[in-house]
């Protein structure tokens, strides 16, 4: 039965622009005829980093389509659009005016993934009276309880670990209580390069086509918001249940096979390659985790494959994500200051344009410009490396990377910008820099950026040395004292010391140089 709107709701189920999900703890026990759903689009929320317009069309366009469904289902829904007559531009502020005219008896909601939010919804409901419930968020493997308890009295936090626990926990790619396979990890197995002709044909992924709904908030997006990055050109994602459900399936029949073998892979134009793109179908929670690991489990049971990119995409999803969750809210708001390094530098104006000076760099900018998306090679050891090695302050890293990605939720944003991509954390999550030069980037794309690229990835100071070369070997000099006292990093600072002092001055000149003129 249709509630009526205008009935005062016995609860008032608040839900976000990452919690589209129908079936989510805050509905328990909830009755469409009694109770009623809020959402609200407000300005703050694309302004407080510079969003991209991709970003922001995909949360508005997914959030409409989620309100739809509500109302079809039976739900009154009250729903501010961005460009209504009155909207205060704050989810705060929207929910006090909100709760003045309801005047619901409770209020609930899934609890968020972002801890400005939180605090700022929570300082709202109390100003008018009442008391904000959050519901655990079943979409996870692991509640925040769960990883503060994996984390007590430990004095490091390592991946691999928690990942084990996770898969005896869960009974995910386990023949009683061994691994299948007999390994937990098929990461040597993950790391080839293309060979120098590339990728070949690479199966696309679904693009579905905006609907009416969708047309109207890209409208929206490029009128109100026609001075931030990115561009809607290529705007095709999954924004419901059933898009979200299709992209995955697809995902898993035609590239999932060949996953695991190439998911470190680059190549030039390519943001997706055989990686699955449902990162922001999951964070909208469009997807459950619990799904998605079952399809993979099942597509390998079946023999359709491999098992080292089975297991390359579920160590993604029930090791990963949940442990990066657990980082941020176990670490939070503190983790968020963190700047290990005593990193100051700019970040480059060019980030918001993608027209820098080294091919890769051009590359992986403009893809994320154009899309709102890259694989994480190119996120960690292109964009993130860069960011690393000039001495970027970590904070004006975490901002882009929070807003140019259609997928960025800052639970699991910050804690792999700060965390694994910066180190800013000191090395409470990753337990060493990802640093490496410009031998990298070449290796894993078979040189493509590097043919025709006025630098070098060989040589580390003069006229063509790569500035990735250049700046590692600045980067371990300076860091060295740091470095010098972590185990995995011991080969690496053992072939700084093989360099001359006269060596060293000419690295620091030339560092100093290069980011004097990035500034």
């Amino acid at each position: 039965m249709q509630a009526d709107p205008l009935q005062r709701p016995r609860c008032l189920v608040l839900v976000l622009g990452d919690q589209l999900d129908a079936e989510a703890a805050a509905f328990d026990a909830c009755d469409p005829a009694r109770d009623a759903v809020w959402m609200a689009e407000v300005s703050e929320e694309a302004t407080h980093v510079a969003s991209s317009k991709a970003r922001i069309a995909v949360f508005l366009a997914a959030m409409r389509q989620f309100a739809h469904a509500r109302r079809t289902a039976g739900w009154t829904v009250h729903y501010t659009h961005l460009d209504e007559p009155g909207n205060t531009g704050s989810l705060g502020s929207e929910l006090r005016r909100a709760l003045r005219t309801l005047r619901p008896d409770s209020l609930r909601m899934t609890a968020p993934g972002d801890w400005r939010v939180l605090r700022m919804l929570r300082e709202a409901a109390a100003a008018e009276g009442l008391e904000l419930q959050p519901c655990a968020d079943r979409h996870f493997y692991t509640t925040v309880q769960d990883f503060a308890v994996h984390a007590r009295g430990r004095k490091t936090l390592r991946l691999e670990l928690f990942y084990r626990e996770q898969r005896r926990r869960h009974g995910v790619l386990m023949d009683a209580d061994r691994p299948v396979g007999g390994r937990w990890n098929f990461d040597a197995d993950n790391r080839e390069a293309f060979d120098p002709a590339g990728p070949g044909q690479v199966p696309a992924a679904p693009v579905f086509e905006p609907d009416a709904r969708s047309r109207e908030v890209l409208a929206l997006v490029r009128a109100r918001f026609a001075a931030h990055p990115g561009s809607l050109e290529t705007f095709g994602w999954p924004l419901t249940r059933a898009q979200a459900l299709e992209a995955l399936g697809a995902f898993v029949r035609e590239r999932l096979p060949r996953f695991g073998r190439w998911q470190d892979a680059l190549w030039p134009g390519e943001p997706l390659l055989w990686h699955s793109q449902l990162s922001a179908a999951l964070n909208l929670k469009l997807l459950g985790a619990r799904e998605v690991v079952d399809a993979v489990q099942q597509a390998w049971s079946a023999g359709s494959v491999p098992l080292a990119s089975a297991e390359g995409f579920i160590r993604q999803v029930l090791g990963w994500r949940e442990y990066v969750r657990g980082i941020y809210w176990t670490r939070m708001p503190g983790y968020a200051l963190g700047n290990a390094l005593h990193a100051r530098a700019q970040l480059p104006a060019y980030f918001w344009r993608g027209d820098a000076p080294m091919p890769c760099l051009a590359d992986a900018l403009r893809l994320t410009l154009r899309t709102g998306h890259a694989h994480h090679i190119a996120r960690l050891m292109v964009i993130g490396l860069y960011t690393l090695l000039l001495g970027v302050e970590p904070q004006q890293v975490h901002a882009w990377f929070l807003g140019v990605y259609v997928d960025a939720v800052e639970w699991v944003e910050l804690p792999n910008v700060l965390g694994m991509s910066q180190w800013a954390d000191g090395g409470v999550m990753a337990s060493k820099p990802y640093v490496a030069s410009g031998q990298y980037i070449r290796r894993m794309s078979a040189g493509a950026y590097c043919r025709g690229c006025r630098f070098d990835p060989a040589q580390r100071t003069g006229p063509r040395a790569c500035p990735y070369t250049l700046l590692y070997w600045d980067f371990l000099l300076r860091h060295e004292t740091v470095l010098a006292g972590n185990p995995r990093m011991a080969m690496q600072v053992r072939n700084l010391q093989r360099v001359g002092a006269e060596e060293r001055t000419r690295i620091a000149h030339e560092a100093e140089q290069w980011r004097s003129q990035e500034a």
